[in-house]
């Protein structure tokens, strides 16, 4: 008897629960989603859009910093147009057009979003943000070559595997510039605190193009300098970024002198004539300051709000989804649970009692039927061949140990000697002992999947010799001619030419386990010497059929009954019943040539004619 389902786990009310929660997210993603495209259609036609201005006006700030003019930023801005679904407009100051993703010639918003002028406004440093200063992505002649790029990443390494090695980690950071630097998790370069062994300045040291570009520098900023008044080093520049991101204090030229009286004017004033001379540097390696024009209008972004009159709808649309939903969860759910509990309670029954359910629908619970009620014709049939093996197996047995246990019993009783004649008689009966197991072993084999194939390329006419010549000896003792013939491939005409077995070009091959297939090959041929009499002709043959490799064996036997055409695979079958294995097989050896076949990949069939003989048909897999 099974258990009460507890009530949560039931399918009716985890459909019913589920449809819920699927009623109520659909609601609530169509609300959020009609008020999201509202304030999102408002705010696009405003041109209000305030993270994708400030992505926009990044990246043209970027091309900027990075181009000497605009002459290549058409296609910039017709893909940053493509993605925002803005309009974007660049111009000189004068408004003279320089870009331009409107193909219309419209008029102009009354006013630029934004000045793009990486000299003076840093748009990278903070994202989201504009800060004033110079964009580090403006590096100009601070660009490292690839050379000196490699060089300075080297030495990167080399330091960050010392702050290692003294318990402080870090990362390499490659600058717009190309310089690599190491930053540890608050980004500070270098660790912040430097271990003593790792500071040796080496990473630090400008390269023979920082020290260029830092010596033109100081020719620009000289002259300011020399009016600022106070007590500087002749060869001095505030806070030269040839890491990019100003985090390194250097003296141009040379080291600074110690006993500096400067007063904090006149510092503004020297970092002053610093920037202006980097801006003087950089102006030639940038593109020349442009207004930025995105859409129309300069409103401040509205926001969508629901009136109580909205809200009162939604929420009684909302209360009618959620009933409908009920209601038609629980006449569906009910109408699916019926055949479920009666397929429960059929698989609950005895497996001997072999019961069936009532297929009442046509969808997939009637197909789940339908399946059930296979499944326990199959398991009926399959114990009754169960049952019929066991039996089959045992009569096979018992009579070569009746055989053996006999002999051994009036040999020692004294009845017999144990002369030679007696001794083969015993291992005769051994050895078809052992082939009823091996037989069996292999059907076990093959029906658990177990079955190992050692595959490689076998020629089909080496293959065919092989299988006659380990059967030539049974087939003159009982009067059979053996023949092999191998067809090529086919010819220009269509025809096949029929080769012997001499190995001749076009012969077939075949990616197959060569001892596997000698055992298929041999238990037909075992077979039908079997049941060919005297004079009689057995011809193994194979050829190539489009993409397969087609092997026969054809006897002028006493061939099998169309009825019996069906049966013959099966195991322990036999045409004459009455037939022992000694003589007749024990009707293991077919069924073990499907096996080992369809292991192969391929098929096995059979023909034959009463009076007329058998013929035996392989097909496997060509291996070209």
């Amino acid at each position: 008897m099974a258990r009460p389902i507890p009530l949560r786990k039931r399918l009716l009310v985890r459909l019913l629960i589920t449809s819920v929660l699927i009623a109520i997210c659909s609601v609530a993603a169509t609300a959020w989603l009609a008020v999201e495209t509202t304030t999102r259609a408002i705010q696009e036609e405003q041109g209000q859009v305030l993270t994708e201005d400030m992505d926009i006006l990044r990246q043209l700030s970027g091309y900027a910093a990075t181009h000497r003019d605009w002459s290549g930023v058409g296609k910039t801005v017709r893909a940053l147009s493509d993605r925002t679904g803005r309009r974007i407009a660049l111009t000189a100051p004068d408004r003279t057009p320089i870009a331009d993703s409107e193909t219309r010639n419209t008029a102009l918003p009354p006013r630029a979003a934004a000045a793009v002028d990486p000299l003076h406004t840093d748009t990278f440093t903070e994202p989201g943000a504009q800060r004033t200063g110079i964009d580090p992505r403006a590096v100009g002649p601070f660009r490292l070559p690839r050379a000196e790029r490699e060089r300075v990443r080297l030495l990167a390494e080399k330091r960050r595997a010392c702050f290692s090695n003294n318990g402080v980690q870090t990362r390499i950071t490659q600058m717009p510039s190309g310089r690599s630097v190491l930053t540890d998790e608050d980004g500070t370069v270098d660790g912040g605190q430097v271990p003593t062994p790792c500071a040796d300045g080496v990473l630090n040291t400008p390269t023979a193009t920082e020290e260029k570009a830092l010596a033109e520098l100081n020719t620009y900023a000289g002259d300011c300098l020399k009016h600022v008044g106070g007590k500087f080093p002749s060869l001095f520049a505030a806070t030269v970024d040839f890491t990019d991101r100003s985090m390194l204090t250097r003296y141009v030229g040379g080291k600074a002198e110690t006993g500096i009286d400067t007063t904090r004017d006149q510092d503004k004033k020297a970092q002053e004539c610093v920037d202006g001379a980097r801006r003087q540097q950089l102006e030639p390696y940038v593109a020349p300051a442009a207004e930025l024009f995105l859409g129309r209008g300069d409103s401040a972004v509205p926001h969508f709000d629901m009136s109580a009159a909205n809200k009162a709808k939604v929420t009684g649309v909302a209360g009618l989804v959620l009933a409908l939903t009920v209601a038609v969860t629980v006449l569906v759910a009910t109408r699916l649970v019926r055949p479920l509990r009666a397929l429960t309670h059929a698989a609950q029954q005895p497996p001997e009692q072999h019961v069936r359910v009532p297929v009442t629908t046509q969808d997939e619970t009637g197909i789940l039927a339908v399946a059930f009620n296979d499944l326990a014709d199959r398991r009926e049939r399959m114990e009754a061949q169960r049952k019929a093996m066991v039996a089959d197996i045992a009569h096979e047995l018992r009579t070569p140990l009746t055989n053996i246990r006999g002999w051994l019993e009036v040999t020692r009783d004294g009845v017999v000697d144990p002369d030679p004649e007696l001794l083969a008689s015993l291992h005769d009966e051994a050895v078809v002992l052992q082939r009823v197991i091996d037989d069996l072993q292999d059907l076990a084999a093959a029906d658990a999947g177990t079955l190992r194939l050692h595959r490689e390329p076998v020629r089909a006419d080496e293959l065919l010799e092989q299988v006659v010549a380990a059967h030539r000896v049974a087939a003159e003792a009982a009067g059979v001619r053996l023949h092999t013939a191998v067809a090529a491939s086919k010819g220009s005409d269509g025809s096949h030419g029929l080769h012997g077995s001499d190995g001749s070009d076009g012969t077939p091959w075949l990616d197959a386990d060569p001892v596997r297939m000698r055992q298929a090959l041999g238990n037909l041929v075992s077979n039908a010497i079997r049941h060919t009499p005297a004079d009689g002709t057995i011809t193994l043959s194979s050829r190539r059929h489009d993409d397969e490799v087609v092997f026969e064996v054809a006897d002028t036997g006493s061939g099998i009954a169309l009825e019996d055409l069906p049966s013959v695979f099966e195991r322990f079958w036999r045409a004459e019943k009455s037939r022992s294995r000694r003589t007749g097989g024990s009707g293991l050896g077919l069924s073990i040539v499907r096996q080992l076949v369809t292991a192969h990949g391929g098929t096995v069939t059979v023909t034959s004619e009463l009076g007329s003989g058998s013929v035996f048909t392989l097909r496997l897999p060509d291996a070209r």
